[in-house]
């Protein structure tokens, strides 16, 4: 079943999709426009191959199941909004679909789930003024009860597809700890202060700053209880790491198609490119790239599927495989020389997504610091127990 609903998706973004990626429908940011990303949902819908890492049942395909689609809708970054498959939202559906109440799923989840309205997550805060950056701990965002409601007050930064999201996942701290709220959007009360322009461009609505004032919510729209937001973050987190490999693997594997199909064309020195040892050893390097990219996310999808937390996989994943791709994508430019740096093929936009992939959902040294902490962690205790 699984391959049927690959092979369907990877066929939709080939033939549907992907001409799609020089339409000049983009924001200021150079985002693809809403009109756009409706467009393709709607042509993903009639397809029937609209968000299929969910079976009609509501059930999720496991973790190894969902590698190889959400792989497969990475083949062009227009392909995880026309599926339904893209960031933040199918890290949203995941956590809401494990966690979220009847009524919170009745009306925040299905939306989502049926590509009628995107979501945005309120975790990260301006690095700028000590907020929390990538160190979630380090939380100012504050929420206190007021009767029936709870009331929010803080900045968070880099919130992707804040502008234009329907439905927000928020996160504040009480005097208990980290707290987790859905929330309706737009509301007056949460204002979009900034969209920087940044290097990548796949994403609808940018990544905002975003000031909270006296934000209220109703009490039953809280995940859990106050306190557990951050396990309830954890849920969401590994898997949604793990999601983003699978993704930009895919876009991976067509800009290095497109870089091997301009070496055995393009003639330089009397001969192709590909017979420039220079050259063919590129193209060598990242099929290697590729494979093991490929390996290490099904080995973090076996351990998750096991109903392990997988932190520590997936933070082994995470920089793994985006330092791989990160020099899939140099090559792919490089193979190309001046067509890889202009925008006639995705290439280009590939290795400005994946630049930026190094750092979102957690910087590869950050990852290599908390993997360096359990190193010393498990020292100590092999060194206790003897």
């Amino acid at each position: 079943m699984t391959a049927q609903i690959a092979a369907k998706v990877e066929a939709f973004v080939r033939e549907v999709v992907a001409p799609y990626e020089k339409d000049p429908r983009r924001d200021h940011h150079d985002c693809p426009s809403e009109e756009l990303v409706a467009e393709l949902k709607a042509k993903a819908r009639a397809a029937g191959v609209l968000t299929p890492h969910i079976l009609p049942d509501g059930r999720h395909l496991t973790q190894r199941e969902t590698a190889v689609v959400l792989r497969a809708s990475g083949l062009s970054p227009l392909g995880p909004l026309a599926l339904n498959t893209a960031a933040p939202d199918e890290g949203n559906m995941y956590l809401l679909g494990k966690v979220g109440s009847a009524a919170i799923k009745e009306r925040f989840l299905k939306p989502l789930v049926e590509g009628r309205a995107r979501s945005a997550f309120f975790m990260t805060e301006p690095a700028d003024e000590n907020g929390a950056g990538s160190d979630p701990s380090m939380m100012r965002t504050t929420c206190h009860l007021d009767g029936n409601h709870w009331v929010i007050n803080g900045r968070k930064a880099f919130i992707t597809g804040a502008e234009g999201a329907q439905v927000g996942i928020v996160m504040a701290k009480s005097t208990d700890g980290a707290c987790m709220f859905l929330v309706d959007l737009p509301d007056p009360a949460i204002r979009i202060e900034h969209v920087p322009n940044t290097i990548d461009s796949s994403m609808p609505g940018g990544h905002a700053v975003v000031a909270i004032e006296n934000l209220r919510v109703p009490a039953d729209q809280m995940l859990g209880q106050s306190g557990e937001g951050f396990r309830y973050a954890q849920v969401r987190l590994a898997p949604a790491r793990l999601s983003h490999c699978m993704r930009w693997l895919g876009a991976c594997i067509r800009a290095n198609e497109i870089a091997t199909d301009y070496a055995n064309r393009r003639m330089a020195f009397g001969k192709p490119l590909i017979d420039h040892e220079g050259v063919g050893f590129m193209l060598a390097d990242n099929l290697i790239d590729l494979k093991q990219s490929e390996l290490i996310i099904d080995w973090c999808a076996d351990v998750l599927d096991v109903g392990e937390a997988g932190g520590t996989e997936s933070s082994m994943a995470k920089v793994a495989v985006s330092e791989a791709l990160m020099r899939v994508a140099d090559r792919c430019v490089q193979v190309m020389g001046g067509q890889g740096v202009t925008a006639n093929t995705i290439v280009e936009q590939v290795f400005r997504e994946i630049r930026a992939f190094r750092i979102y959902d957690g910087p590869t040294e950050v990852h290599k610091w908390s993997l360096a902490k359990k190193i010393k962690r498990d020292w100590k205790t092999s060194h206790e127990q003897h």
